[in-house]
């Protein structure tokens, strides 16, 4: 399969993931970057996250026109959700890959045993 087709294989599959369960997609992608991608592991990261953002866009006008959930109840999420992305954001370089390949991988374990148990 050319890289082409890897790619938009990868970005398939994340989009899937991200529309079914409302995100995740990144652990989907992530991985795939990594595995097929010769992005250093901070671009396979970044590259992902730039990635991910429409995907969630798109996620989220979908959600709002079905679900249509109160304002008053997402935004103390969304004030949280900001603020930690920003200390994640700054954080980032920072933080040595291997940590962070080991930190992802803990919370996609620790992500699926809450939903099997």
């Amino acid at each position: 399969m050319t890289d082409k087709g890897k790619n938009g294989l990868a970005g398939t599959a994340a989009g899937l993931v991200n529309g079914l369960f409302g995100g995740g997609g990144g652990s989907v992608l992530l991985p795939l970057l990594n595995r097929w991608g010769t992005l250093a592991p901070r671009a396979a990261f970044a590259t992902c996250l730039a990635a991910i953002y429409p995907m969630c866009c798109v996620s989220v006008v979908v959600y709002l026109l079905q679900v249509r959930p109160a304002l008053e109840t997402v935004l103390p999420y969304l004030a949280g959700g900001l603020l930690g992305g920003l200390l994640g954001g700054l954080l980032f370089r920072r933080v040595p890959p291997q940590l962070l390949h080991r930190v992802f991988g803990a919370v996609i374990v620790w992500g699926g045993l809450r939903l099997l148990l």
